[in-house]
């Protein structure tokens, strides 16, 4: 805690993601913290697919800014700058800065409210309850975790899954690719893998893939990755911070590159590891350390290091199953859905940023 007789530093957080919500949490008593998002609420990433097909789960997982920043300034508008000394956003507002975080992963121009977001999962619900056949194009963890959430509550309907790739979930191995792929073939779920759709030419629900075959579904989903969150960036004083991906380029204390009081963590970054949520609010953790140092004393060299982590993957397989990676070991079924695949990490998430595990 600063002394009482001294200014408080300013903190400016951009990205009000998994990363940037904790991180402007963990430092909201020690310096004036401002947020600049561009959605006036948190979401958790991890459980909008549960939410898709249960909408009452979304009320736990999604809350405003406010809710758990009391004590910072929540200011709702997207960056459009970035100089040495302030952010400038899209609205116009001028926010000075003594210290900076560049939280904000991937690209997301979905719903600006709690209100609208919620709204946006009760319609997917009732496009998938009305639905016999439904299309998924993306097999990553999205369209796995949706295929599975939707095969486990409606056992009855009829799920295609096209990957563009040769096997589903690339980045956790083939052992562990093959044992999803049997547990969704034992579901009903068709997988279709080399292939592609492009939505635009599809008739009276009849999608045709790039390798010519004919798909018959009464909705679809498009579960590809997002652009990183960094295009804004590029005509800013950090332009020179980002590497040929568009990533932005830390060092092993989380300092964007050249820049001794601005931090990047979460998806943005360019370490070397999975990017998962846990990853990113373990880089909040680091970063917060490291700024609570510099604002004691901003010549310390003496800076908590981050180490890119082991690599662990879950993916849920609806509410009570899960597969594990873990180096090259994998295992599916129950017992790592004993882990995240009940309740999401939501209670403890929730948690983490100073709220009760349950709604009042």
């Amino acid at each position: 805690m600063a002394d009482s007789g001294e200014e408080k530093k300013r903190v400016v957080v951009i990205g009000g993601g998994v990363a940037g919500s904790l991180i402007a949490k963990s430092l909201q008593d020690e310096a004036n913290v401002s947020l600049i998002d561009m959605k006036e609420y948190f979401e958790m990433p991890w459980a909008a697919l549960r939410s898709m097909c249960d909408p009452s789960f979304a009320k736990r997982a999604i809350f405003s800014h406010s809710e758990y920043l009391p004590r910072a300034n929540v200011i709702t508008s997207a960056a459009a700058d970035i100089t040495d000394t302030e952010v400038v956003t899209i609205k116009g507002d001028r926010v000075p800065y003594d210290f900076a975080v560049i939280a904000t992963g991937h690209s997301d121009n979905g719903a600006y409210t709690k209100d609208e977001k919620l709204t946006e999962f009760q319609t997917d619900h009732e496009k998938i309850k009305s639905a016999n056949s439904i299309l998924i194009i993306g097999g990553g963890q999205t369209g796995v975790e949706l295929a599975a959430e939707i095969a486990v509550d409606y056992p009855d309907k009829k799920l295609t899954i096209v990957h563009r790739g040769s096997m589903l979930l690339e980045f956790i191995g083939e052992r562990a690719s093959n044992k999803v792929v049997h547990w969704l073939k034992s579901r009903n779920v068709e997988i279709i893998l080399g292939q592609s759709v492009d939505v635009n030419t599809a008739k009276d629900g009849v999608y045709k893939t790039s390798g010519g075959e004919t798909i018959d579904a009464e909705c679809h989903f498009i579960c590809i990755g997002k652009p990183i969150g960094s295009a804004w960036l590029k005509e800013t004083a950090l332009k020179g911070s980002l590497d040929i991906h568009g990533r932005l380029m830390v060092d092993s204390s989380l300092k964007v590159k050249g820049h001794n009081n601005i931090f990047g963590i979460g998806d943005i970054t360019d370490i070397p590891e999975l990017k998962l949520g846990y990853l990113a609010q373990r880089h909040a953790v680091i970063a917060a350390k490291n700024i609570r140092l510099l604002m004691k004393n901003e010549n310390d060299n003496n800076l908590n290091v981050y180490k890119p982590a082991l690599p662990l993957s879950l993916i849920a397989l609806g509410k009570r199953e899960a597969v594990a990676q873990f180096y090259c070991l994998s295992c599916i079924g129950r017992l790592p859905g004993m882990i995240k695949s009940g309740d999401l990490f939501v209670g403890k998430t929730r948690r983490q940023l100073g709220l009760l595990p349950e709604l009042s």
